[in-house]
């Protein structure tokens, strides 16, 4: 399954700017209500859900620029892994196409990360001359199952990465590919530095 960037300006453009992200004591759990797409997405309840069903679903936080969606995508590549997919990432290919939407977008880190449920795919990079007049981090995850192929991506301003990064990872490490899957597991990633250029 190659993943081509999918988000759209619309979707940036409705995140709120505000001077910080706290991260919440409290967590909200949306889950499927179609036994065909399961899925569980947690996140603090300083974030609000939009979507979902025939559209991504999209989670804003309420006071800072941050956003995650999380949709479904053809899979055409019965035999896909993370690893399988980490090995044939081509960094000029996904910057040209994340750059049609983030004028700018360079290739960070990647590597394997683990959702609650399953294995996945996980890249970043950060647009300097985004449509939000910001400078962009935007953190790419992908896995497959269930015969589907599920994308999650978070954008926060750079600025912010302190505040954010831990947000980010968390809805991460607890998003799962089943409806029934509780919260809360901690955060494991292996990623690879960019190569300098």
């Amino acid at each position: 399954m190659i993943i081509r960037p999918a988000m759209g300006c619309l979707a940036v453009l409705s995140m709120v700017l505000a001077p910080s992200a706290a991260f919440a004591q409290n967590i909200n759990i949306t889950r499927s209500v179609l036994p065909d797409q399961p899925y569980t997405l947690s996140y603090p309840d300083t974030m609000e859900a939009s979507g979902g069903v025939d559209k991504p679903l999209t989670i804003n936080h309420t006071n800072a620029p941050l956003q995650c969606n999380m949709s479904f995508v053809p899979v055409d590549d019965s035999g896909w892994t993370p690893e399988g997919a980490l090995a044939s990432l081509v960094d000029a290919d996904l910057e040209a196409g994340w750059s049609e939407t983030f004028p700018g977008f360079l290739m960070g880190a990647k590597g394997t990360t683990a959702y609650q449920s399953d294995a996945a795919l996980i890249y970043e990079g950060t647009s300097t001359d985004s449509p939000m007049g910001i400078p962009l981090t935007i953190v790419h995850t992908e896995t497959v199952a269930n015969g589907l192929g599920y994308t999650l991506d978070c954008l926060f301003d750079t600025t912010m990465a302190e505040q954010a990064r831990p947000i980010v990872d968390f809805i991460i490490a607890n998003f799962s590919t089943e409806a029934d899957a509780e919260c809360c597991v901690g955060v494991t990633t292996e990623l690879t530095p960019a190569a300098t250029q």
